[in-house]
């Protein structure tokens, strides 16, 4: 089978629009695909966490899609600084990327456009991290011959370096790499956050799927509606609530609810009681699980060590193929 490979960033309190937008059709890729996971530790480093918030992280991303079903017996599951291939690699590709390509890098420019904005030096708050993770990102992709890395639109230049990458070691060297696609979702939208704008923990807008039930309810309870009252019709195409009760209910009873709207005799407080319990009800097992997991982390650390020795041995064969083309190896 070809693979597939999904880098996962450790960020903590995974919500749902991580779960719609990036873990569940992650994981519908091992139906096609061999599937590469790992946990993206080394990329979290750029931020500067404190060395508990980093293990912490670590261990509640890696439970969290364990918890979803992702089966470590049929697919690579790793912690991404296990692979001591990875820096190697990183380091002869660094060799052969012009220092541009990184200057057009979206995070960089981000915060250089956004330090001219503010009148402070372009490159305040850039650490070499940040400036050249897309070139430990292109290692984490080359490493293991990855046919196809699924990545939503805004998300395409990470692929296109590494591919451009790869290009030059094998202009340079001969033919050394193979060149990964980028398997895009173009039909996939944003998860609409509770404030109506994208969901995201940068906004405070999330609804944490591993919290308690009262953390989620008092969530749910904040989803932010007009003042239209309960007998007065609604339009559920522009209203957030139905937006996020559509992901979760069944097809029947989100025609139900639409035809609610459209008629009138629906008051919101009623619709966000049954998208909080229809959200325990869909979770309740993967709630289960990643608690299980959270008390009883040696088995977190267990299954990633023992993906980590697979992923070394699809790796290795890879790191020597380009160590030897570049002259390190006879």
């Amino acid at each position: 089978m070809k693979i597939s490979l999904t880098g996962i960033k450790p960020t903590g309190n995974i919500h749902i629009g991580n779960y719609f937008g990036a873990i569940k059709p992650a994981l519908a890729l091992t139906s096609k695909y061999f599937g590469v996971y790992f946990v993206a530790d080394l990329h979290a480093l750029n931020s500067n966490p404190s060395p508990l918030e980093l293990q912490q992280l670590i261990y509640e991303v890696a439970a969290s899609w364990i918890a979803f079903g992702l089966d470590t017996e049929k697919a690579i599951f790793f912690r991404q600084s296990d692979i001591h291939e990875i820096p190697e690699l990183t380091t002869i590709l660094s060799a052969v990327t012009p220092k541009g390509l990184m200057n057009r890098a979206h995070a960089y420019k981000a915060m250089v456009d956004k330090n001219i904005e503010t009148g402070r030096d372009p490159d305040d708050g850039v650490n070499m991290g940040l400036f050249t993770y897309p070139i430990l990102m292109a290692a984490d992709i080359l490493l293991y011959d990855s046919d196809f890395v699924p990545v939503g639109p805004d998300q395409r230049q990470h692929v296109e370096i590494a591919r451009d990458i790869a290009e030059n070691i094998n202009r340079i060297y001969g033919k050394t790499l193979k060149l990964p696609e980028g398997n895009f979702a173009k039909d996939l939208k944003d998860i609409p956050g509770i404030d109506g704008r994208k969901m995201s923990k940068s906004y405070g807008n999330t609804l944490p799927i591993f919290c308690t039930e009262k953390e989620l309810r008092k969530q749910v309870m904040r989803i932010v509606t007009d003042s239209t009252p309960p007998e007065d019709p609604k339009n559920p195409d522009s209203d957030n609530l139905f937006q996020i009760f559509k992901l979760f209910g069944s097809s029947e009873r989100v025609e139900e609810v639409r035809q609610l709207y459209l008629k009138g005799g629906l008051a919101y407080g009623t619709l966000k009681q049954e998208l909080f319990e229809t959200m325990l009800v869909t979770f309740k097992p993967a709630r289960e699980r990643f608690n299980y997991l959270m008390e009883n982390k040696p088995e977190i650390d267990l299954l990633l060590a023992q993906g980590a020795e697979k992923a070394r041995e699809l790796g290795r064969p890879v790191l020597a193929r380009v160590r030897k083309a570049v002259g390190l190896d006879r």
